[in-house]
């Protein structure tokens, strides 16, 4: 149950945040990601990213089919964001806000992980 909850929790969480970026992206990168160059298409391009992240959780918590690969991609690129906001922190940015939410969300994402893949095979597929 606890997969289930944080899926659907960060996954609507992704999905708003991208939409935002998608579609208002100026208003999100004068907010969230005022990093120089504004760049139209890169941050359509992040809000399309993001709002296929936030789906593939939704509908994976939704069916409850298909969890462990949902939160293994969502995992993924949830680390490998917060590793180029390390390696970029100096470009610009709201680190202080920034690095422990996105902490946040790969650690509670990886608790996600370890408790479904737990569970008896039999009880994943229902």
């Amino acid at each position: 149950m606890v997969p289930r909850v944080i899926a659907g929790v960060i996954g609507p969480f992704y999905v708003l945040t991208g939409a935002w970026s998608f579609l208002y992206p100026a208003n999100f990168y004068s907010s969230v990601a005022s990093f120089s160059p504004y760049n139209l298409h890169l941050l359509h391009d992040v809000g399309a990213f993001q709002i296929g992240l936030g789906a593939v959780l939704v509908t994976a918590m939704l069916s409850a089919k298909g969890l462990v690969p949902a939160l293994v991609g969502v995992l993924v690129g949830s680390l490998l964001h917060l590793a180029a906001h390390l390696l970029d922190i100096r470009l610009g940015g709201h680190p202080t806000t920034d690095l422990p939410v996105l902490t946040l969300i790969v650690v509670v994402l990886a608790i996600a992980l370890y408790v479904e893949l737990r569970r008896p095979h039999a009880q994943r597929q229902r």
